[in-house]
């Protein structure tokens, strides 16, 4: 250790409780200890100031000496001491806390400055804290900042002092008055010099952010004091701890607030200002890559922005909405008055029923009363937001879409006010509108910082992709849940590419066609399964079922050749004698092959065949060449690949000789042999059984692990418990 003096007092025991550690001290040479976790520490601190010759061992305490862990070692932690861990002996938590305070009392301004940048870096651990605390020394921070007179580096460490000792929980917020709240305030909204000093604008926002989710009351206060205009520009800061700290606070307040303070945030926080802002300083700036607690800030905002469309989302429709009636009727005359009067002809249409007609045409499910088709929660009125939205501000794509589908033949129309409501519920399930934002959520999407409607855009982005992939499909009403499953996976897997413009959400759309979702699904499918298949756990089952499988095969051989086959004659030198057949079958008992001569469309009974071949007799099965009847056979074209004998140990007959009508019943014939002879069946057509049985059997005895990731390796089985006593006696 840098040519350091170590003082040598190891011990000898190899005790599993000791630990080999150093511990420093400032001015004096390192000791090598075991440091015995079973032995008290204020024994183990005496003994180091006695190897130092230090009087009042119990001013004393160890500390851990890492760069992300000073903490002073207590009976709670001291486990974390590991063989070879590196600790330091410093004042104690208690005469450290006691002199910091006395230089803040009586010291020199630089002393104070001093005295509080190492308080803002000790009060990270809570055992300093809560001596500091006990010690009246929050108090004095309060005051120290509420009087305003603090300025540079004390003002930064008096701050961040203040917020490290509160972050442990140990004071309620709630402690903090109005002149407190004010001054902090001041240092966020003053933009003089004074406040330019980055740690004191992180800090004051981190306390209002705290006072605002933590006290039960001061929320209005800090709204009040605190300008959306300077929290903006705080988002423009260079620093991002700054930035983070001004989102942080914003979406605190944003979270708080009632429901009609809410939509004023909103309406500010989407104006293309603020958004300018954000996506620029913030998103744009990072390349869309942002740190993880920005990542998880801008989720936050953005499911507090959307969350507001929940209380339209939930209203069922108000037959006395007069607003609501004369949206629903401005559907239809988009849609079908081309001169967008619609006086005369729409008069005339309305006397004769036609407007029904029209709501048959726009798709409603209740042509005759519309407003029913909104009675549904989810989505409820925020349906027919989203309609009249794409309505008014896509006419063109509009009417495209309504008129398409009113000249398709009605079992192949794409009912446009029907797949509204239900598209409409689908994107809220899949942004989770109206869930709260989670503790750990980073899911933002940079395209919803794009746009003044971004939920009212998505949607019709997403209304015209479920017509096309409606005509792709070839659908008809009966097919609306295959369509809507298809057009999920398009949005999904869309959203899923984090797009930063709704432009390029839209462009990535139009590459996610009915093909293509079909194709990646079989890709996914076939790749999920070649994976499983090679999981220990598979195919330790696939060796299980194998046998199983193989007899079931077996069987399925045997059976035909108990059916039985007709066979062309062939002479003993390999040539096919014309209009010559005879038929061959194994007895049920699978002991006797019947056989004899038959015409072309004959199938013999057993009776009606005179010759017996008992199975025992059977010598060997040849293929190929090797039969008898193939060995002669020179520069002819032959059937040899299709032959197979049978040879016997009887004196008249040596071979039985066959040539099979086609490769699969020749397989079926020498699996069958095979299985009587108690040999393997090894032919093409038994491998592919064998592959399509066992992928079957595994895919159905794996249905009850539908969705759940099979492990590469199976859980470790535990080890047996060293009793059974807690296994009950029946009595």
């Amino acid at each position: 250790m840098n040519a350091k003096v170590f003082k040598t007092q190891m011990p000898t025991t190899t005790d599993s409780n000791v630990v080999k550690i150093a511990v420093e001290m400032a001015d004096q040479n390192p000791q090598l200890k075991g440091f015995n976790q079973t032995q008290p520490l204020a024994a183990i601190i005496q003994d180091l100031c006695n190897g130092w010759n230090l009087t009042e061992p119990e001013q004393y305490a160890l500390q851990f000496s890492e760069v992300n862990n000073q903490n002073y070692v207590t009976e709670k932690n001291r486990n974390e001491v590991k063989n070879g861990s590196v600790l330091r002996l410093a004042h104690s938590p208690s005469k450290t806390a006691h002199d910091i305070l006395q230089k803040l009392n009586s010291g020199t301004n630089e002393e104070k400055v001093g005295a509080l940048q190492k308080l803002s870096s000790l009060s990270t651990d809570v055992t300093f804290a809560l001596e500091f605390i006990n010690k009246q020394g929050l108090g004095y921070i309060i005051g120290l900042i509420e009087n305003g007179k603090c300025v540079g580096g004390m003002l930064a460490y008096s701050l961040l002092s203040f917020v490290e000792l509160m972050d442990h929980g140990i004071v309620s917020w709630d402690i903090l008055e109005v002149p407190f709240i004010n001054t902090v305030a001041s240092y966020v909204n003053n933009q003089s010099s004074t406040a330019q000093d980055g740690k004191v604008v992180q800090a004051s926002l981190s306390i209002l952010e705290n006072i605002v989710l933590n006290s039960s009351g001061k929320y209005g206060h800090v709204e009040k004091e605190v300008t959306f205009p300077n929290l903006v520009m705080h988002l423009q800061s260079q620093n991002q701890a700054i930035q983070l700290n001004a989102i942080s606070l914003i979406n605190a307040l944003f979270l708080k607030a009632d429901p009609a303070k809410s939509k004023a945030i909103s309406a500010t926080l989407c104006s293309k200002q603020v958004r300018n802002v954000i996506w620029t300083n913030i998103i744009q700036s990072a390349s869309g890559q942002v740190g993880t607690e920005m990542a998880h800030q801008l989720y936050v905002l953005q499911t507090l922005s959307l969350g507001l469309l929940e209380q339209r989302m939930n209203i069922k429709m108000d037959p006395q909405d007069q607003d609501a009636h004369d949206k629903i009727k401005e559907l239809r005359r988009i849609a079908f008055d081309s001169d967008g009067t619609g006086s005369t002809d729409g008069v005339a249409r309305r006397q004769h029923g036609g407007y029904a007609k029209d709501y048959k045409k726009l798709g409603f499910k209740c042509d005759i009363n519309p407003a029913m088709d909104f009675t549904e929660t989810p989505p409820g009125m925020l349906a027919l937001d989203c309609m009249i939205y794409f309505a008014r501000n896509h006419t063109e794509s509009y009417t495209k879409v309504v008129l398409e589908n009113s000249c398709r033949a009605d079992e192949h129309e794409c009912p446009f006010g029907r797949t509204s409501v239900e598209l409409v519920k689908l994107l809220c399930e899949i942004l989770h509108i109206g869930e709260p934002p989670s503790e750990q959520g980073q899911n933002y999407h940079p395209m919803f910082f794009t746009h003044d409607h971004p939920f009212e855009e998505f949607f019709y982005i997403c209304i015209v992709l479920l017509n096309k992939t409606w005509k792709e499909m070839r659908a008809t009403t009966e097919d609306f849940v295959k369509v809507f499953s298809v057009v999920r996976e398009q949005i999904t897997r869309a959203l899923a590419t984090q797009p930063a413009e709704l432009s390029m959400f839209k462009a990535r759309l139009q590459l996610l066609t009915y093909a293509e979702i079909t194709n990646l699904w079989q890709q996914e499918r076939t790749s999920r399964e070649e994976w499983e298949s090679h999981a220990r756990p598979v195919t330790q089952l696939k060796e299980m079922i194998t046998p199983e499988i193989m007899e079931l095969i077996q069987q399925q051989r045997l059976g035909f050749l108990v059916e039985g086959t007709r066979f062309t004659k062939y002479s003993n030198r390999g040539q096919r004698i014309k209009d010559k057949f005879w038929y061959v079958r194994l007895s049920p008992n699978h002991k006797v092959f019947h056989y004899g001569d038959c015409d072309e469309k004959c199938v013999p009974t057993l009776e009606e065949l005179p010759n017996k071949l008992a199975v025992v007799d059977i010598k060997a099965l040849l293929t190929g060449k090797e039969c008898p009847h193939m060995k002669d056979v020179r520069g002819r074209k032959t059937p040899h690949q299709l032959a197979f004998s049978l040879t016997l140990d009887s004196v008249d007959v040596t071979s039985l000789d066959f040539v099979a009508p086609n490769e699969e019943e020749y397989d079926y014939w020498t699996d069958g042999i095979n299985a009587l002879l108690g040999n393997k069946m090894l032919s093409k057509e038994t491998e592919n059984d064998l592959e399509t049985l066992l992928s079957m059997e595994i895919k159905l005895r794996l249905l009850d692990a539908e969705g759940v990731d099979i492990p590469q390796e199976p859980p470790p089985i535990p080890d047996d418990p060293p009793n059974y006593d807690f296994c009950y006696e029946l009595k």
